[in-house]
């Protein structure tokens, strides 16, 4: 009789340590899917937010076709709490104005460029976005279509992230390890299809 309760209470004892252990388990999911999440969505302009196209009026200003869908994407992105911010090499008002809209997180203009000298890289630039919201490569979205790009694609994919392009993207673009190759083209609801995957993958929408 004692020997059935000391079995008793060894089952007992391991079958209260299998609980705790699998209680951790579910917790240590828990944090790796945290730290898994996408928090920072970031986009290249031309290419990706517009079709890539200049074009001018008849005085010389410049003009940029901009999609709604892409619009409402990047805001529904910040409705489930992801920062979402342009990083272009560009400077133009017109930008300023599409990001003051949609009321982005971030806006930084005149960032990779392959034309001045001594600017920051759009790595660079997301790094410090990083470092001041507390998070890590892996937990960002990237979308670019050219070779000013690749750099802050690379860094994205490598560490787990989500990189992506439109199908419009340059070949080395394309061609880097692990990029997601949207259906939808620059401007023509890329944006607001890499916005669903995000949503519809890693976070619940609101009704």
């Amino acid at each position: 009789m004692r020997i059935c309760k000391e079995k008793t209470a060894i089952y007992r004892y391991f079958q209260k340590k299998v609980g705790l252990f699998r209680i951790f388990l579910y917790l240590c999911a828990i944090i790796w899917i945290l730290m898994d999440k996408i928090k920072l969505f970031l986009t290249d302009v031309d290419g990706c937010l517009t079709d890539g196209g200049m074009y001018y009026g008849a005085s010389g200003e410049e003009m940029k076709r901009f999609c709604v869908y892409d619009g409402m994407g990047m805001v529904q992105l910040m409705k489930n709490g992801i920062k979402c911010g342009i990083l272009t090499s560009e400077t133009t008002e017109i930008v300023a104005r599409r990001a003051k809209k949609l009321q982005l997180d971030y806006l930084f203009m005149g960032v990779g460029s392959q034309v001045k000298q001594g600017v920051m890289t759009k790595l660079q630039t997301c790094e410090q976005i990083c470092s001041e919201l507390g998070i890590r490569l892996q937990n960002v979205c990237y979308i670019g279509d050219d070779i000013n790009d690749i750099d802050l694609l690379e860094a994205v994919a490598k560490a787990g992230g989500l990189a992506a392009c439109p199908p419009n993207a340059m070949p080395k673009v394309q061609a880097i390890p692990n990029i997601r190759i949207l259906q939808h083209r620059g401007g023509d609801g890329a944006i607001r299809e890499l916005a669903d995957y995000i949503l519809n993958n890693t976070t619940k929408q609101p009704n």
